[in-house]
């Protein structure tokens, strides 16, 4: 397939991860790729990897916490591809830290990330696409934010924030031809996850919770993220598209 030919895909947190595997799945429908992460490293691996590939692909190393980087980071972008077409607002973290615990710089600091960053990317992506006549937004938000899970109030919070500025975003933005939707993914196994939850709890956890008998894939995302982003779903905003493997049918 070739959904996004000629089409600018921006995409935040594509260093590792979920992000990684949604810039290669973009990548081989044709998209040209605005790359951004804090970690400089693994952002040029991913680069790398899809330059060598036949892709046309720029990195810009920025904190999405901080709303300066952000703007100067997009329109950077903008300078160099002259539109953006497509924002996969992905950038995210996360550890576990019971609720009695939480110290203020922890909660501040999930927040920033996921909240506020995706708020101040969506923004200036969103004035663009404005401007232009249109555009896509998919944000990512989790499973966490429309059910609670012990030991993530702060991540919880956020993601729970993310659903309901996508539902807003797409009220607003509707009549200036930006489509926007969110994907809420269960348990998929990613540097991230791999570093909070042992092998056995993995185990654990998907006898327990998921009626597909594994846990997700980066690429289970990918797929969703590239749907909500071509003409094939054109009718679809303000959405919260699950996948989970059948978690919260439960």
């Amino acid at each position: 397939m070739s959904r996004f030919d000629g089409k600018v895909v921006l995409i935040t947190g594509a260093g590792r991860g979920i992000g990684k595997a949604v810039a290669q799945r973009f990548a081989a429908e044709g998209a040209l790729l605005a790359l951004l992460s804090n970690v400089e490293a693994d952002l040029t691996e991913t680069a790398d990897e899809l330059v060598s590939g036949g892709s046309v692909v720029r990195n810009y190393v920025v904190d999405v916490a901080d709303e300066r980087q952000v703007e100067a980071a997009i329109a950077a972008a903008e300078s160099d591809f002259g539109r953006i077409d497509v924002l996969v607002n992905n950038a995210g973290i996360a550890w576990e830290e019971p609720l009695l615990d939480i110290k203020p710089d922890n909660w501040k600091k999930i927040i920033d990330v996921n909240l506020n960053g995706m708020f101040w990317v969506a923004q200036s992506v969103a004035r663009r696409m404005a401007s232009q006549g249109g555009g896509v937004i998919v944000n990512m938000a989790s499973t966490n934010g429309l059910v609670g899970e012990a030991n993530y109030a702060h991540y919880n919070a956020s993601k729970g924030g993310v659903v309901l500025l996508t539902k807003t975003m797409a009220i607003e933005l509707g009549a200036k031809g930006i489509r926007v939707n969110a994907v809420c993914p269960g348990y998929i196994q990613t540097p991230m996850s791999e570093a909070i939850d042992s092998p056995e709890f993995i185990e654990q956890y998907i006898r327990a919770k998921i009626p597909l008998g594994r846990v997700g894939k980066p690429e289970d995302v990918a797929g969703v993220f590239a749907f909500l982003a071509s003409d094939d779903a054109a009718f679809i905003t303000g959405e919260t598209i699950v996948v989970d493997g059948g978690q919260l049918a439960f």
